[in-house]
């Protein structure tokens, strides 16, 4: 994979946000669908046009994300708002923290079974980098929570799995997954 030379940046509306222990609900028809272990942040005050000496500043903390992703719809158009934006395709959670170790690793599991495994000092772009370039083209507002991006080992979910998404230092986000009909 070529590595890009600025964050890619999409959207995904409020109504795929669900909690810890929610249920990731997959409409009939879409395909196979991945689960993205990631690393969130939560913007804790207004900003913009942040330098890297104040991106720790406007942070309200950290807390896990399952960018989960119909990739069948993803490969079949330029945006990616349809294929990530799906209800229930942003489990977040379980708690937001103020602080994670520089070297936090973030694993997810199917099942149990370890599928991603990786640390944040493997990330294309440091959080810093993240917030800046996303702060020139847009106010963050409080709130706002600005995924990170998954590590390698992105692969397909099935009715009934358990996917568990953790982060050091913030804990693990759980979410069984149903296919609907």
């Amino acid at each position: 994979m070529e590595v890009p030379s600025e964050p890619l940046f999409f959207y995904k509306p409020p109504t795929a946000v669900i909690g810890d222990g929610e249920v990731i609900r997959v409409p009939g028809g879409i395909g196979r669908v991945d689960y993205e272990a990631e690393l969130a942040v939560v913007v804790g005050e207004r900003c913009r046009c942040v330098s890297r000496d104040e991106v720790g500043g406007v942070l309200a903390g950290f807390t896990c994300l399952n960018d989960v992703t119909a990739r069948e719809v993803q490969g079949r158009e330029d945006q990616w708002v349809r294929s990530k934006g799906f209800d229930s395709f942003c489990p977040v959670g379980p708690r937001v923290v103020p602080e994670i170790p520089r070297d936090a690793g973030v694993v997810c599991r199917v099942n149990g079974e370890v599928m991603q495994e990786s640390d944040i000092t493997r990330f294309i772009f440091s959080i810093e980098e993240i917030i800046m370039d996303l702060s020139s083209v847009m106010t963050l507002e409080r709130g706002d929570i600005i995924s990170t991006g998954t590590p390698p080992g992105v692969g397909p979910l099935s009715d009934g799995d358990v996917v568990e998404v953790e982060v050091e230092g913030v804990g693990v986000l759980r979410n069984e997954v149903s296919f609907l009909e």
